[in-house]
Order: C-alpha cells, then structure tokens, then sequence
C-alpha cells in the first residue's frame, strides 16, 4: 500500500522556519518524482515545489522562490521542504504527492499524502 505521511508543521511566527518531511512507503520511491502542492485557507490547490526522481532536477512556484528548498533521501525514503522567511500567505495545508515524472502544477499526481498544517502568524 503505497503511503505518504507529511509532518513538521505547526505554529511559526513571520520569518520564521519550518521544515516540513514526507515519509513515503509501499512503493519504489526512488523511481518517482515528488512534489509539495498547498492549500491556503478557502482556496484553490496551489503548486509549491517539485523534484526528480534522481534529485538533481528541481522547480519552484514563483511565490516560495528563494525562500524555499526542496530536497530528497533516496536511502531513507524521505522528502523534504525547509521553508525560510514565512509569510502569514504561506498560511496553509501542506501535501506531499507522487507523480511519474517531475511535474510542475497540481494535476498529475497519482498519490496523496493527509496533509500537514503550516500557520504563519504572529
């Protein structure tokens, strides 16, 4: 059974840090790539970050820019975000998903984790 576990959110002041980490299981995690997709409070699905199977070719949505970093552990099964610099708008539900190949936006992905909360504010 294929699972996707997010943790690492919670309560962080503007311009704090959070990292956030996507536990994944029940298939060969290294052979897919990855991608973090939020949920603003009342809002639509936004892309935030993707990367490849292999981890050397990554993207970002023009709002996380420079402030956030994807990155993966193959060995470990494991995906990360560190998000520095928060900012209230980055207030939402963080998902982890799985695709075939790296995919930019939110359609595509054939798994889902539950979710994580990530609240900016002070």
């Amino acid at each position: 059974e294929v699972q996707l576990v997010e943790s690492g959110g919670g309560l962080v002041q503007p311009g704090g840090s959070l990292r956030l980490s996507c536990a994944a299981s029940g298939f060969a995690f290294s052979n897919n790539a990855m991608s973090w997709v939020r949920q603003a409070p009342g809002k639509g699905l936004e892309w935030v970050s993707g990367i490849n199977s292999g981890g050397d070719s990554i993207t970002y949505g023009d709002s996380v820019k420079g402030r956030f970093t994807i990155s993966r552990d193959n060995a470990k099964n494991m995906l990360y975000l560190q998000m520095n610099s928060l900012k209230p708008e980055d207030t939402g539900v963080y998902y982890c998903a799985r695709s075939p190949w790296l995919r930019v936006g939110v359609g595509g992905y054939d798994y889902w984790g539950q979710g994580t909360q990530v609240t900016v504010s002070s």
